[in-house]
């Protein structure tokens, strides 16, 4: 018990530590992004981007990647700053100027809005993972296998430690990852569904008419979405990089360690990337090589029935069992991860809100508490208010996407005004930084006026 109330949150002089500096030790001290990736992977890319490749074909695999690689600078300049000043996201989006309430400002309270609407999204989850398992047990009712893995939810994550959540978060990414590039490998020796003209085709910046509505909402939950950019700060906190570090100070010693520590994490960003974003062009290659092909998009409650053949289209009857076992496990590692996250930050915006003291870490484990039960029950009864996933996914993809432009600007203000100088990004990253901000600004701003255009039609 007393290493479990231990608190992550607080500087402890026993616990900052010189940065690893060998490749595999460095490796060894990586965490975060694979918990962002289980969030990843099944958020948006099982349904919405295999349903995007359904409907354009490859055209759009130049978006889809763009997607996954340019949103992680404004993840790694958010984790630098996190690493370096000891701040949760919540507490350094606080220091944005504007209306505030409750000693809470305007971006915060936007945040805690949108990310409770966008539990719809965990609520299609739900509907996917139990779509998969019926397949295993008809006999049992869709619902009856949501209110199950809602129980399974609530029994690992109300006493779910970081390194418990990580272990768990490690073995679903990776069997659900393996399984999906294995399919996307098979698919590749079948020219009926793959070519490397079409591939090319498809990074040739081509936008169809009837996909850019689509495209954009796969912009917002495709790779590092709005809540995983959040989250990420947490992760970086409990795994103990800021830490390690220590609190600021004006010494040789401290930027050492803040440069190594921020360089750990850059580690951890670049493979948990390359794994995601792998994950993310197989789903897309399957969705646009085999289901484009035979002319079939996901809808509704055939949505599991329509994606099985992604894999029993390039592995034969194998492929079926295979599709079954990695669905459950990339759709459930999306509740599993965003709960665990989620209610961290929840718990945070209490303590800013003043419920309790910062340093009160056994106050901040009962409201994490309390919210993995809210946060869990929640989408449960949206499934049962919705039922229908693929709608489902695209609402929380649309609310993601506007939530990115608020984070993603917020980052840029954080980078120029509370980042200490002699650690902050170089050019080319700035650069960067403000790119992906601005354009995460026009799919927002685009996303808008086409839903404005299909309601005055």
């Amino acid at each position: 018990m007393g290493a479990e109330l231990k608190d992550p949150y607080s500087y402890n002089s026993a616990d900052i530590e010189e940065p690893p500096l060998s490749v595999p030790a460095t490796l060894r001290r990586i965490g975060p992004g694979i918990l962002l990736t289980a969030a990843i992977v099944g958020t948006g890319e099982l349904i919405a981007t295999t349903r995007l490749g359904a409907e354009v074909g490859y055209v759009m695999l130049w978006a889809v990647i763009g997607s996954c690689l340019l949103k992680s600078i404004i993840q790694a300049v958010w984790g630098r700053y996190t690493i370096v000043t000891g701040e949760t996201g919540l507490r350094a989006l606080n220091h944005v100027p504007g209306p505030r309430a409750m000693n809470i400002n305007w971006v915060v309270w936007t945040w805690g809005a949108l990310m409770l609407l966008s539990l719809v999204l965990i609520g299609a989850m739900y509907a996917g993972v139990a779509q998969v398992l019926m397949q295993f047990v008809p006999a049992v009712a869709a619902g009856a296998w949501v209110v199950v893995l809602t129980a399974i939810t609530l029994v690992v994550l109300l006493w779910g430690t970081y390194e418990r959540v990580e272990f768990l978060a490690v073995w679903m990414v990776a069997t659900f990852t393996f399984m999906t590039i294995c399919a996307a490998a098979v698919l590749m020796s079948e020219p009926d569904y793959f070519s490397w003209a079409q591939m090319a085709e498809g990074m040739t910046f081509g936008l169809p008419e009837k996909g850019i509505a689509v495209a954009i909402a796969v912009f917002g939950i495709t790779g590092v979405n709005a809540g995983e950019l959040s989250a990420y700060t947490y992760w970086c906190v409990e795994k103990g990089y800021a830490r390690h570090v220590g609190p600021r100070e004006d010494s040789d010693a401290w930027r050492r360690r803040a440069n190594g520590w921020i360089r750990v994490m850059h580690w951890d960003i670049v493979v948990s990337m390359v794994v995601y974003t792998l994950a993310t062009v197989a789903f897309y290659m399957l969705g646009a090589g085999v289901l484009h092909t035979m002319g079939t998009v996901p809808q509704g409650n055939e949505t599991i029935a329509v994606l099985s053949n992604m894999y029993t289209q390039t592995m034969g009857s194998f492929g079926l069992g295979v599709f079954y076992v990695g669905a459950v496990f990339a759709l459930y590692s999306t509740v599993f991860a965003a709960t665990a996250a989620n209610s961290r930050i929840f718990s945070d915006m209490l303590q800013l809100v003043g419920l309790f003291e910062r340093s009160d870490y056994a106050a901040r484990q009962r409201y994490q508490r309390m919210f993995v039960v809210a946060l869990a029950i929640i989408p449960c009864i949206i499934y049962f208010w919705t039922g229908e996933p693929v709608g489902m996914i695209k609402a929380g993809g649309m609310i993601l996407g506007l939530m990115l432009p608020v984070l993603a600007w917020s980052v840029v203000y954080l980078r120029h005004t509370h980042l200490p100088g002699e650690v902050r990004p170089g050019g080319l990253a700035t650069v960067l930084l403000w790119f992906a901000a601005a354009l995460s600004l026009v799919a927002m701003v685009g996303f808008v006026g086409i839903q404005a255009g299909l309601i005055r039609g």
